[in-house]
This record gives C-alpha cells, sequence and structure tokens, in this order.
C-alpha cells in the first residue's frame, strides 16, 4: 500500500484552437458562396458550355417563358406592347443591349419573334442567358 497519493487532473478541452477553425471555415464558406438571382419568373435557362461573362450592367430584359408569355423588365406584356416599348427604347438609345431570358421548353417561334421586335426597331444588340 503506497503512502503517497497522486492527484489526477481531470481532462480538458481546449476551446481556442476549436474557435480559430471555426472562423477560418465560415470565413472560407461566406467567400465561396454564390447568390442566386431573385426573380418572380418561373424561368430555367438552358446551359451554355462556352458562354462567356456578361459586363454589361444596363439592359432591357426580355424573358419568355415555356407558355410563351413575354415579361418585359418583370412586368408582362403582350407583343404588340413589347413592340411600342423597343421601338421607344430604339429611337432613345439604339446601343443599349437586350438580355434575352427564355426558358429552355420555350419555343424557338417565341424567341425568333422577339429577336425580330427587337431588330426591326435597330436594337441589333441581343444577347441571350444561359446559366
Amino acid at each position: 500500500m503506497s503512502l503517497i497519493v497522486q492527484k489526477r487532473h481531470s481532462p480538458t478541452i481546449n476551446i481556442v484552437p476549436l474557435v480559430d477553425v471555426l472562423t477560418v471555415l465560415l470565413f472560407f464558406f461566406l467567400v465561396t458562396m454564390q447568390f442566386k438571382q431573385v426573380s418572380a419568373l418561373n424561368i430555367t435557362a438552358p446551359k451554355i458550355e462556352s458562354a462567356g461573362e456578361n459586363t454589361i450592367t444596363e439592359q432591357i430584359v426580355i424573358a419568355v417563358s415555356p407558355q410563351g408569355v413575354l415579361y418585359l423588365n418583370d412586368r408582362e406584356v403582350d407583343s404588340e406592347q413589347l413592340e411600342v416599348a423597343i421601338q421607344l427604347a430604339g429611337q432613345a438609345t439604339p446601343d443599349l443591349p437586350i438580355l434575352l431570358l427564355a426558358d429552355e421548353e420555350a419555343a424557338l417561334k417565341h424567341i425568333t419573334e422577339v429577336m425580330d421586335i427587337c431588330r426591326n426597331n435597330r436594337m441589333n444588340t441581343i444577347r441571350l442567358q444561359s446559366r
């Protein structure tokens, strides 16, 4: 029997390195996070592998839904209203680009109709949105 009593230290967890690691992970996720553009339209753009990045900030956005409904800057319009709006925009600034956002299930005739309206009114800078 031993007369010397050995005192045991209770195990501890050092929290400082854990907080450091969690801070670095949080910073990494915030930096690499991609924000999705929120829109009222339920359109799935087709995927294009060779698409480049767009650097133009001012533009007219025309969307075509799968059913062929046209939207001008998130507002539903028919083809006559679209033609009047594009005609006015073409007279004011003919070099203003148009972003055509068409659903991948939209009929080609609706997309070409929008492109014809734009080109007939001197709006020749038309870009297609992809994902």
